[in-house]
C-alpha cells in the first residue's frame, strides 16, 4: 500500500487516519485533557497490538510519555489468575487493551480482574478496548432452552467495572444494545476495503460466504464498484458442519473476492470456494476482520490454494502459522486515533463521514 501523507515538520503524523474515511488537520494534535491523564494497559492477549497502539499514541506531541502501564500478573496452581498494578492509577483515564484470543476464558477472567483492580485504585474511568469479543455469535434465543450469552458477557464487563468499551466488527449490531455503558463499535470494513481497492483487481466479483452477510456484502460491493453474488447455505448435524448448497449471481471468468467476518474452522469458506470454483471463477481472495483459526483452519486454507487471504491483527497469528499468501492488516491506527479522540471528548463517527 501506498505510504500516507505527513504534515510537513512532523513525520511520525499521518494525514489519512488509516482504516477511516478521515484527514486530520494540521493544528489538531493538541491534548485537550477533557478527563484524567491517558494511561495505558495491555492484558495477555493485547500483545503486539497494545505494543504498536502505544508507540503510535506516544509519536503525538502531546502524549510522548505515554507507555503501557505495568503490572504483574500470578497464576496460582490451583488456576486462579493474580493482578497487581506496578504504578498507580488514580484519576487516570485509563485504556486496557485486551482481546479474546485463545485460551478465551484465561484471559477473559484476566481482563475482569485487570478491570477490577483498575477501579479499586480508584481510576478515573476505565476504557475496555477488546478489538474481538468472543461469544458474540450467541445473540439471540433462537432455540428453546438456549442462553443469550451475548448480553450475559455485557453483564460481566459492566459489572466488573468498566466504563465504557470500544470493540471492532461485532457479529451483530443489536448486541450494542446489551451494553448500559456507552461504547464504540467500530468496524475494519474501510481498511480491508482500502487495501483491495488500490490492488485494482479486473473482472472482480464480491461474494458473500452466506446469506446472512449479504448487507455486508452489499457494502463491499459498492465500495470497490464491483457486482455481488452469494452463497447459498445451511448448516447439517451441528454449526461446525456448514454445507454450502448453491450461488446466487454470475462468477464464471471472474476473479472472486469472498468475505466474511471471523474465521475459526473454515468451514464455510471451503464450501464458499468449491462452490464459486465450481461455477467457473478465476482467481479467488478471501478477506475477513477475526482471524480466530484453529489448527484444522490452517490445514483447510493451507489447501484452498487462495491468491490472497487478508485480515487483520484484531487476534495475534504466530509467525510460525502465517501462511505465504496471508496479508495481515493493522487496525493499530484506527484503535489509537479513537482511543485519542475518546481521551479528549471529540467524536468518533467523524472518522467514518457519520
Amino acid at each position: 500500500m501506498a505510504a500516507a501523507n505527513t504534515h510537513e515538520g512532523d513525520q511520525s503524523v499521518p494525514d489519512k487516519v488509516p482504516g477511516t474515511k478521515y484527514d486530520r488537520p494540521y493544528d489538531e494534535r493538541q491534548s485537550r485533557m477533557q478527563f484524567g491523564k491517558m494511561k495505558l494497559f495491555c492484558g495477555s492477549a493485547g500483545g503486539e497490538l497494545g505494543a504498536e497502539i502505544a508507540q503510535i499514541i506516544s509519536q503525538m506531541e502531546a502524549y510522548r510519555d505515554i507507555h503501557l502501564g505495568v503490572y504483574e500478573r500470578t497464576m496460582f496452581s490451583n488456576e486462579n489468575i493474580f493482578i497487581k498494578l506496578k504504578e498507580s492509577v488514580r484519576g487516570r483515564d485509563v485504556y486496557l487493551i485486551q482481546t479474546m484470543a485463545s485460551p478465551v476464558h484465561e484471559n477473559f477472567m484476566e481482563m475482569l480482574i485487570m478491570i477490577d483492580a483498575l477501579k479499586r485504585d480508584s481510576a478515573w474511568r476505565i476504557n475496555l478496548v477488546v478489538p474481538y469479543l468472543s461469544y458474540t455469535r450467541s445473540d439471540k434465543k433462537d432455540q428453546p432452552r438456549v442462553p443469550i450469552t451475548a448480553r450475559l458477557v455485557a453483564n460481566l464487563i459492566e459489572t466488573a467495572g468498566a466504563d465504557r468499551y470500544i470493540t471492532i466488527d461485532l457479529h451483530s449490531g443489536q448486541i450494542q444494545g446489551f451494553f448500559n455503558v456507552p461504547g464504540d463499535a467500530l468496524t475494519a470494513f474501510y481498511l480491508l476495503s482500502d487495501y483491495v481497492r488500490e490492488k485494482k483487481i479486473p473482472d472482480l466479483v464480491v461474494v458473500a460466504t452466506d446469506l446472512g452477510f449479504a448487507k455486508q456484502g452489499r457494502n463491499w460491493a459498492a465500495a470497490l464498484d464491483v457486482p455481488l453474488a452469494f452463497v447459498e447455505k445451511r448448516r447439517v448435524d451441528n454449526a461446525e458442519r456448514p454445507e454450502a448448497l448453491s450461488l446466487i449471481g454470475d462468477v464464471k471468468d471472474k476473479n472472486v473476492l469472498l468475505v466474511d467476518d471471523e474465521v475459526n474452522t473454515a468451514g464455510s469458506i471451503v464450501n464458499a470456494v468449491n462452490v464459486v470454483r465450481e461455477a467457473g471463477a478465476r482467481d479467488v481472495y478471501f478477506a475477513f476482520t477475526h482471524a480466530f483459526l484453529s489448527d484444522i483452519a490452517y490445514e483447510r486454507l493451507a489447501a484452498l490454494n487462495l491468491k490472497e487471504i487478508i485480515f487483520t491483527n484484531t487476534l495475534t497469528i504466530p509467525k510460525e502459522k502465517r501462511l505465504p499468501n496471508m496479508t495481515i492488516l493493522s487496525v493499530a491506527p484506527m484503535l489509537s486515533e479513537v482511543i485519542l479522540r475518546a481521551h479528549e471528548g471529540r467524536s468518533v463517527g467523524e472518522l467514518f463521514n457519520e
